[in-house]
C-alpha cells in the first residue's frame, strides 16, 4: 500500500464512483480502501463505520443535486417546488447504482439541506399552509420518490441497464388468463420517467384536496 494522504471528501467521492461498480453490497471499507492504495484502518479516522460512511456519501449526493439538478432560482409556487425538487432528487439518485438505498435514511453531515428546507417550508406557510401541513406534504412526495426510484432500481440498476425476468412481452404471455393484470405491465414495468411525472402530480392535487386548494 502507498502512502496516500486521505481526507473525508475523498473517500465518500471514491465510494460513489465505486458504487457504479459493484453496487451496495459489494461497497467495503476493505474495497474502497483498496481502490484508494490506503490501510482500511485508514479509514475510520475518518469514518467509524460504514454507516457513516453513507452518510457523508449521500450529503455529497444532495450537494451535487444543488449544483447540477437545481440550477437558478426556486419556483415561487410551492406546488412547483415539491415537483422540481423531487424530481431532482430522483435524477441524482439514478446516477448510482443503488443510489436510492444509499440515500434512504441517512443522516446529512452539514446542514447544506437547512437553506432550502426553511425556504420551501416559508412558502408554504405563507400560502396558508399549518406548519404540521406542510411538513406532511414534503415528507410523502419525499417518500413517493424513494419509493419509486428503489422501485424502478430494482428493475433498471441503472439506466441502461434492465435485470434479467423484466421482460414486459414475456411477462405478458406468462399471464395470458389474466388480460388486465398482463396489459399493466407496459404501465408497470416501463415509461418510468412519464410515470414518476404524473404520480407527482397527483400527490400535489391530493395536497390541494386535502388541505384545501391554496
Amino acid at each position: 500500500m502507498g502512502t496516500t494522504k486521505i481526507d473525508r471528501a475523498r473517500v465518500a467521492d471514491t465510494a460513489l464512483r465505486l458504487l457504479n461498480e459493484v453496487g451496495l453490497d459489494g461497497l467495503t471499507l476493505r474495497a474502497i480502501a483498496r481502490e484508494l492504495d490506503v490501510k482500511a484502518p485508514a479509514l475510520y479516522w475518518h469514518f467509524k463505520d460504514k454507516q457513516a460512511l453513507l452518510d457523508e456519501m449521500a450529503t455529497v449526493m444532495y450537494r451535487r443535486m444543488l449544483a447540477e439538478d437545481l440550477p437558478g432560482p426556486a419556483p415561487e409556487r410551492w406546488q412547483d417546488q415539491l415537483v422540481a425538487y423531487n424530481s431532482a432528487l430522483r435524477t441524482a439518485l439514478l446516477r448510482y447504482r443503488d443510489g436510492a438505498k444509499v440515500y434512504s435514511g441517512a443522516r446529512f453531515t452539514g446542514t447544506d439541506h437547512a437553506d432550502g428546507l426553511e425556504s420551501h417550508l416559508r412558502t408554504m406557510v405563507d400560502a396558508g399552509f399549518e406548519l404540521w401541513q406542510a411538513v406532511r406534504a414534503g415528507t410523502t412526495a419525499y417518500a413517493y420518490t424513494m419509493g419509486f426510484v428503489t422501485e424502478e432500481q430494482g428493475v433498471q440498476p441503472m439506466p441502461d441497464e434492465r435485470r434479467d425476468g423484466f421482460d414486459v412481452d414475456e411477462r405478458a404471455a406468462r399471464l395470458a388468463a389474466y388480460p388486465l393484470a398482463a396489459a399493466a405491465g407496459a404501465e408497470i414495468f416501463a415509461r418510468y420517467d412519464e410515470r414518476f411525472e404524473d404520480g407527482l402530480r397527483l400527490i400535489v392535487a391530493g395536497i390541494e384536496a386535502r388541505y384545501g386548494a391554496r
